[in-house]
């Protein structure tokens, strides 16, 4: 059934019919095996190369549509209900379910590469795995070495013009040995100017390679994803497999392989997967390619008439002769539709950026309340060290800090100009002083960010003096009632916005705060005696109202600002005046002389 089915769709039966039949045979099994991929770039994060502004050649195909094979899956699952539990590896299936070890471990690396950079295309693994079925039966069977490069080159006809594109080379024979047309090459059949595009070093040996089932199955995935596309839509689907091969036989077959995949696998060693037959270049007697574009015969063609011989007569009669029909009219051939080409997917910007480089030189410094001289600035380039453009740069701000970009955020998003450089909007310092750090990331890619260190200083005043003004003396309990303005300068210059310490002490020499006397208030109304102030745009400052207490003394106001400014100011705390009790005046007598005060002494006892 499954050959009579191959051939079937080999002689042009490819509707949509028949490869729903086909599919709809496959049975339900158990999902894929999975094994972990390696652990080497991992991310993806392999830039795309300096030639990335070019646009593929070939009207739009990966491939240059360039043959492929059109063996289609067998009908029988690839695993049998009951014969392995889901939670044990796939061991079981027919030989076409089985797929090399280098292979299967490149398709899924790519897969886990690319979701991590792009999730929202949500590609699968099993769909590169369709395309190398066709594409190249699964890089031969698994013949490569133990980096995944193939053993032989896999080299598809001269891109001619004959059945195929016409693409003149242009690799010099680099890739493909032939330095007068280009060739597909490798196990994803990518041709030499499209590979300039897309071409990835997924494995890390330094070199892009076409013939490198894990470089090219990662840009084999990259290229299905371009232009936004969600591989979770049929529509997208469909769109990317045909930007691979522009044929709707070729669509037809990978989605048969893809949905045969998705229903489980295993794997067999390197050099033993089943090779396929039927390319599509192998159909016609004269074994001269078909163009894929071409439309199949939907009708057989009409067979010409036989003439009929006249039936003998008898003599004396007049022959019968059956009139021969008339021959059918010729009719002009319909031209078979022509399939509109295929726009070149574009590469989104931040694929093509390898890493990020600082740009700034000069040290992130400022004072409080002011803007930093310099801006953190980087440059997005690709793998050879080319600017990229385009690029989203992201920048945000770190640590236990209070500075700011404009309107008070602390992430920035800007995008790369046509030099390839970012720079980070216009960094202002709060209040706080320390030390934060700025982060720059690149929107939509994991690449390593670049950190800029910043540090914000106090504002300095060397000098500090109190503008002319009275002693301050108080009696307790009651308000010094004279002003105490102090001017703030550094270098000669009037020094705004420092913060000024004052503190009241209990004599000159002391150095902790005073437990009593004079105070101030704080917002509460409760006393302090250590206070933090601002001089104002002119450099001055002014004292809040000034209590003495109830202990009188000496004290000292003492001030210090960042910068070595100081001064003092010494306070005087007086105890209250007693008043006198007044003296009453003497009782007069009537003849002017005093009376006689009563004896102070004790009148005898009585005797006993």
């Amino acid at each position: 059934m499954s050959a009579h089915l191959g051939r079937r769709l080999r002689k042009g039966a490819t509707s949509g019919a028949v490869v729903a039949a086909a599919v709809a045979a496959l049975a339900a099994s158990q999902a894929p095996e999975m094994t972990p991929p390696p652990t080497d770039n991992a991310g993806g994060d392999r830039a795309i190369g300096a030639g990335d502004t070019a646009s593929p050649s070939g009207e739009g195909s990966a491939t240059g549509d360039s043959p492929y094979y059109t063996e289609l899956p067998p009908l029988n699952t690839p695993n049998k209900p009951g014969a392995t539990t889901p939670l044990l590896p796939v061991i079981a299936g027919p030989a076409e379910a089985g797929i090399p070890a280098s292979v299967a471990s490149a398709y899924k690396r790519a897969e886990q590469s690319i979701r991590s950079t792009d999730p929202g295309c949500n590609l699968p693994w099993q769909l590169l795995a369709g395309i190398g079925k066709v594409e190249s039966g699964q890089a031969g069977g698994g013949r490569v070495d133990a980096n995944g490069t193939t053993l032989k080159a896999i080299l598809g006809p001269a891109l001619n013009g004959v059945g195929f594109a016409n693409i003149s080379d242009t690799d010099g024979g680099a890739y493909d040995g032939d330095k007068i047309h280009d060739r597909a090459v490798g196990p994803m059949q990518f041709i030499p100017s499209t590979w300039a595009v897309w071409g990835q070093d997924a494995n890390s040996d330094g070199k892009k390679d076409p013939n490198n089932i894990y470089d090219a199955a990662q840009a084999a995935g990259l290229y299905l994803c371009a232009d936004g596309r969600n591989l979770a839509l049929k529509a997208d689907l469909d769109r990317a497999i045909l930007s691979y091969n522009r044929s709707r036989e070729y669509l037809n077959t990978v989605l048969s392989w893809f949905e045969f995949y998705q229903r489980g696998t295993h794997q067999v060693p390197d050099g033993t997967g089943v090779l396929p037959v039927d390319r599509s270049d192998g159909r016609r007697p004269d074994n001269r390619p078909t163009s894929p574009l071409l439309p199949f015969p939907t009708s057989p063609a009409p067979k010409p008439s036989t003439p009929v011989a006249p039936k003998p007569t008898e003599p004396g009669k007049p022959s019968e002769v059956t009139p021969t029909p008339p021959k059918p009219t010729p009719t002009t051939p319909t031209k078979p539709p022509v399939t509109p080409p295929t726009k070149p997917p574009t590469v989104p910007p931040a694929v093509k950026v390898a890493r990020l480089a600082p740009v700034s030189t000069g040290q992130l410094t400022a004072i409080t309340e002011s803007a930093f001289a310099h801006a953190p600035t980087v440059a997005a380039l690709d793998a050879s060290g080319a600017p990229v453009t385009g690029v989203t740069v992201r920048f945000v701000i770190s640590g236990a800090t209070d500075a700011h970009f404009a309107g008070g955020a602390t992430s920035a998003s800007v995008t790369v100009g046509s030099a390839g450089i970012a720079k980070a909007p216009t960094l202002r310092a709060g209040e706080k002083t320390g030390t934060f750090k700025v982060r720059a990331t690149v929107v939509g890619r994991t690449l390593t960010a670049i950190e800029f260190g910043a540090t914000v200083t106090a504002r300095e005043a060397d000098t500090l003096a109190r503008v002319a003004g009275d002693p301050l003396t108080a009696a307790t309990g009651t308000v010094f009632t004279q002003q105490v303005q102090l001017k703030a300068t550094d270098k000669g210059a009037l020094a705004p916005g420092v913060l000024v310490t004052a503190v009241i002490v209990a004599s000159p020499t002391a150095t902790e705060t005073s437990a009593d006397g004079p105070y101030f208030k704080d917002g509460a109304g409760a006393p302090v005696r250590r206070l933090v102030l601002k001089t104002d745009p002119s450099g001055l400052i002014s004292l809040p109202a000034l209590f003495a207490g109830d202990q009188a003394g000496e004290y000292v106001i003492r001030l210090t600002a960042p910068g070595g400014g100081s001064t003092e100011v010494k306070l005087t705390v007086t105890a209250p005046a007693s008043t006198p009790e007044p003296t009453p005046d003497p009782t007069p007598s009537g003849t002017g002389t005093p009376a006689t005060s009563p004896s102070a002494t004790p009148s005898a006892s009585p005797s006993a």
